[in-house]
């Protein structure tokens, strides 16, 4: 008969300094990363599905029309107010700022514009024309800020354009 031998196990000591320092080194390039990822989101107002009441449509509105080769700044009740020619194959969104700007000097109290963009409308075209409609950078006791121009933004369909040259190839037809 055979003895059995029982050896003498002891448990092994579980070494975690390794995985300490990975944790020391991980955390704050993770808490780093953070800062870089943030992003800002605009609240903007769409157009609802009743009808608008007499109140709002006697009220100035602001609007700001998107098309290939102009914006065109305009109201509800005296019409076209600017028409902004492209500079360079590319809007001029400094002129459109200072229409911004002398717009909010003579309505002071008005917060809301609406932008009409057409169709065809590039996305950054579109953030562009509402960050010079927002705000405009301002020197106030020698520091640079963003002064308020008109921050609630509404969205809507810019009208169609009918242009004169296609009126004229309609008529000789």
């Amino acid at each position: 008969m055979r003895r059995k031998h029982r050896r003498l196990r002891s448990e092994a000591d579980l070494d975690i300094t390794p995985f300490m320092n990975l944790m020391i080194v991980l955390v704050p390039v993770l808490l780093l990363n953070m800062v870089f990822a943030h992003t800002t989101v605009l609240e903007l107002n769409f157009p609802n599905s009743e009808g608008s009441s007499s109140q709002e449509q006697k009220e100035l509105q602001l609007q700001v029309m998107i098309f290939d080769d102009q914006l065109v700044v305009s109201d509800n009740q005296g019409g076209v107010i600017k028409t902004i020619e492209p500079k360079e194959d590319n809007h001029d969104y400094q002129l459109l700022g200072q229409v911004m700007q002398e717009l909010k000097k003579r309505l002071p109290e008005k917060r809301n514009i609406t932008i009409m963009p057409s169709s065809d409308t590039p996305y950054q075209t579109l953030v562009s024309v509402m960050d010079s409609v927002r705000s405009y950078e301002a020197v106030v006791a020698g520091d640079v800020v963003n002064a308020e121009l008109f921050p609630e933004i509404s969205l809507g369909d810019a009208p169609e354009r009918v242009d004169s040259e296609t009126d004229n190839k309609a008529e000789n037809s």
